[in-house]
């Protein structure tokens, strides 16, 4: 496999606005953060954001064991109701053609987070999927 076309230096600016946008998401705990956005990236299949956000999550000091059932989050008892809650919200929003982000869902959301926060975790989630989009259509790969 190799990289199609090196997107960040074909668009520089798009992609630092991109990164800069990023910085004004504090409201989510980066560790949920970071566990997050792999689902979202296991999800879209992004192999340089699943490496990536995995990387983060380590540094974060989040487990191997619960990095290691992200991916069964249904199934698994390591996962707070918040951080289910937040995984629902992601795969909804991830799959929006087929979920149309259900009020159920995000409702639930509210007995975990304030407004602010489902506001992030909502921007966290949608520029993961664009990072996502992005970063597979070009064959980006972890180095």
């Amino acid at each position: 496999m190799y990289e199609r076309l090196n997107f960040r230096e074909l668009n520089t600016k798009a992609t630092n606005m991109l990164s800069a946008a990023s910085k004004h998401l504090s409201s989510i705990d980066v560790k949920l953060r970071a566990l997050v956005e792999l689902r979202v990236s296991q999800i879209n299949g992004c192999v340089f954001c699943v490496d990536l956000h995995t990387k983060e999550a380590l540094e974060e000091g989040e487990t191997q064991k619960r990095l290691d059932q992200v991916v069964v989050w249904h199934e698994s008892k390591l996962f707070t109701e918040a951080e289910r809650t937040a995984f629902e919200w992601a795969e909804s929003l991830t799959n929006i053609s087929q979920t149309h982000a259900p009020d159920p869902v995000f409702e639930a959301l509210k007995d975990h987070y304030s407004e602010q926060q489902i506001v992030d975790l909502t921007f966290i989630i949608s520029t993961m999927n664009m990072w996502n989009r992005m970063s597979a259509a070009m064959r980006r790969l972890p180095d």
